[in-house]
Parts: C-alpha cells; sequence; structure tokens
C-alpha cells in the first residue's frame, strides 16, 4: 500500500491538534543531543507530532545493551544511532526534513551544529556531557530554547518525574535525584516518562506556552 501524501498527513495531524497549532509544528525545528533512551523517544515524540524539522545528533553505535529501552531494533546493532534513528523517523514521518550527524559534541562545534535549531534538547547519559552542552547552550545561545534531562533511573515512582522551569529559556525534566550509579540502573518506562516530558515541553513552547 503506498504512503499517504503529505497532504493526506498534514490533514490527519491538523485534524487532532488543529490547524493553527499543527502550522506552528510544521515550520519548528528541534534539535535533539543524545539518542539513547531519552533522545531516541523524544525524537520519535517529535516526528509523530509533525516537527517540520528534526536535527539528530549522536556519536554512538546501537549495541545490544540499549535494546531494553532505546527505540533501536535488533537488526541495526552496530549501526550508528544517528543513521538507526533516522531510517525509523523517515518511516514514522516521511516528509519530516531530518539532519542526522554522526559526531560528538563539543564546546567547539555545538555553535555551529545547533545554530538553526530553534529548541535545543539535552539527552545525554553522561554528566559531563550533559554540563558542557546546558552550559555552551547557555553561553552561545542565551535567546534559545533549551530542555535538559536529569533523574529517570531506577524503579522510584514514575510520578517523581516532573518538567521544572530553570529560566525562561531553561527547563529540567526529571526527578533530580536518581542516577544509574545506584542499584538499579535504566528501565524503559521511566526513562521513557521523562522523554515524554521533554517531549512535551518542546511542543508547549513551539504552541507559545512557556510555564510548566
Amino acid at each position: 500500500m503506498p504512503i499517504p501524501s503529505y497532504d493526506q498527513m498534514y490533514h490527519a495531524l491538523a485534524q487532532r491538534h488543529g490547524a493553527e497549532l499543527q502550522e506552528k509544528f510544521s515550520a519548528a525545528s528541534v534539535a535533539v543531543c543524545g539518542l539513547g533512551g531519552l533522545g531516541s523517544n523524544i525524537a520519535i515524540h517529535l516526528a509523530r507530532a509533525g516537527i517540520g524539522t528534526l536535527h539528530i545528533i549522536d556519536f554512538d553505535c546501537v549495541d545490544i545493551s540499549n535494546l531494553n529501552r532505546q527505540q533501536y531494533f535488533p537488526d541495526q546493532l552496530g549501526m550508528p544511532k544517528s543513521q538507526a534513528l533516522s531510517g525509523t523517523l523517515s518511516r514514522i514521518a516521511p516528509y519530516c526534513r531530518i539532519t542526522a550527524h554522526n559526531v560528538k559534541l563539543n564546546e567547539v562545534n555545538v555553535p555551529q551544529l545547533l545554530a538553526d535549531s530553534d529548541i535545543i534538547i539535552e539527552a545525554f547519559d553522561n554528566a559531563e556531557a550533559k554540563a558542557m552542552l546546558v552550559n555552551t547552550v547557555l553561553e552561545s545561545f542565551p535567546d534559545k530554547f533549551l530542555i535538559a534531562g536529569s533523574g529517570m533511573a531506577g524503579m522510584g515512582s514514575a510520578n517523581s518525574i516532573v518538567t521544572r522551569k530553570v529560566t525562561d529559556h531553561f527547563f529540567l525534566c526529571g526527578d533530580g535525584v536518581s542516577d544509574v550509579s545506584g542499584d538499579m540502573g535504566l528501565v524503559a518506562p521511566r526513562v521513557a516518562v521523562c522523554a515524554a516530558h521533554q517531549a512535551h515541553m518542546a511542543l508547549r513552547i513551539i504552541a507559545g506556552i512557556h510555564d510548566v
């Protein structure tokens, strides 16, 4: 069966979201930095919402240890995550403009790679990388919106994961406490809850809603 046309898919989304809001989603550009348990889920949520442009970035390859919580498949093992997820997103949202970079972000390349994105989402699993991206974005792009994640490990209640507004342009999602150094690592549902918070905050910002 042939895939629906752009007009058919856009109309279906506009029926769900309303024409005015869908126009905003379709015009938006969002960067997802890190394509693990958070980032792969975030990107899929945004693609399904009809975001017009997604910029996905990761330097890692799909490993068997990723399959318990990340949006990859066994037949994608060994592929760069940016390549594997780009293929999945293209199947979900064939008219989404996807830019994929297989690169490790640092203080030097962040300003260049993220300059064209309206919203930047931090989805790393490394504390140093998180701090680097947050600090570099806040310094280089003080007027861009930044959404970061902190604390989604273990078997704690999913209800403890919340979205907090740190500044007018910086939002933080998670419980702010749990990390993978405890007895229990990352499990799919709780990671996905945090990813949903981050994706939904991006949609709220695009809609013009800047509170939590």
